[in-house]
C-alpha cells in the first residue's frame, strides 16, 4: 500500500516506521518543516490513503485537500471541530474519511469499557465520575481529544457534570483515568501508553482498512468493537 503523510512531527515519524514495517511504501510526506511536497505533486496523488497527524489549525484543509484528490484520510489530529465537516458531508460521496480521537487499540478497549460502565453506574446511582488525562508538554491541545471522547460517553450515559483535569508534564505519551467515587467506594479505569507506538500502530491499521473505500467511517467499526 501507498501512503501519503500529512504531517511529520514525531508521531508522522513513528507512523512511517510502523507502515514500512508492515510491508507498506510512504511516498509523500506533506510537512512544510520537511519536504517540499505539496497536494498537487504526482507523489501524493499515487498514495492509496493519506494518515493525517497535523496541528488543529491546518487539519480540516488538509483533509478537505486529500478527499479533494480523491485520496482517502486517517486523520487524527485533535483540537478541531471535525464534527462540522462530517455534518458537512453527511450523505455526500466522497472518499473514505475516519477521524479518532486515538487510534491505539488498548484506548479503544478502554472506550468499550468506558461507555458500558457509565451506563451500569448511571443506573446505579450514587456515583460521581472525574477524568484526569496526563500528556508530555509538546502537547497542543487542552483537554486531549481522548478526554472529550471520554467525556462525552460519559454524558450520553446521563451525566451532566464530568469534571477533566489536563496535565503537561516531561515526555508522558498519554495516561487517561476515569474515577468512579461513592461514598462507599471508588472504581477507577485507567489507560497509560508506553510509547507513541500504539497509536502509530493503530493508525495503520485504520489506513489499511479504508483504502478504496467511500463514506465517513467510524473507527469502532474497524476494530470491531460496540
Amino acid at each position: 500500500m501507498k501512503i501519503a503523510l500529512i504531517g511529520y512531527g514525531k508521531m508522522g515519524q513513528m507512523i512511517a516506521s510502523v507502515a514500512q514495517q508492515r510491508g507498506h511504501q510512504v511516498v509523500s510526506i506533506i510537512d512544510p518543516l520537511c519536504s517540499a511536497d505539496t497536494f498537487d505533486s504526482e507523489a501524493f496523488r499515487t498514495a492509496d490513503v493519506a494518515i493525517e497527524f497535523s496541528r488543529p489549525d491546518a487539519a480540516a484543509a488538509n483533509v478537505r485537500a486529500a478527499v479533494a484528490l480523491g485520496v482517502p484520510v486517517v486523520s487524527g489530529t485533535t483540537g478541531w471541530d471535525v464534527q462540522a465537516l462530517r455534518a458537512e458531508w453527511q450523505g455526500k460521496d466522497h472518499p473514505a474519511v475516519v477521524w479518532s480521537s486515538n487510534y491505539s487499540i488498548g484506548v479503544n478497549i478502554l472506550f468499550a469499557i468506558n461507555a458500558r460502565l457509565a451506563r451500569l453506574l448511571h443506573s446505579v446511582g450514587g456515583y460521581t465520575p472525574a477524568i484526569t488525562e496526563v500528556h508530555h508538554v509538546h502537547k497542543l491541545d487542552a483537554p486531549s481529544g481522548t478526554a472529550v471522547s471520554l467525556r462525552e460517553q460519559i454524558i450520553a450515559a446521563g451525566e451532566t457534570d464530568v469534571r477533566i483535569e489536563s496535565v503537561r508534564e516531561g515526555e508522558v505519551p498519554g495516561i487517561h483515568e476515569i474515577q468512579w467515587q461513592s461514598e462507599a467506594d471508588i472504581l477507577t479505569l485507567r489507560h497509560e501508553a508506553k510509547s507513541r507506538k500504539g497509536f502509530a500502530l493503530g493508525a495503520v491499521i485504520a489506513a489499511e482498512q479504508i483504502a478504496g473505500k467511500r463514506g465517513w467511517m467510524e473507527l469502532k467499526d474497524i476494530y470491531g468493537f460496540e
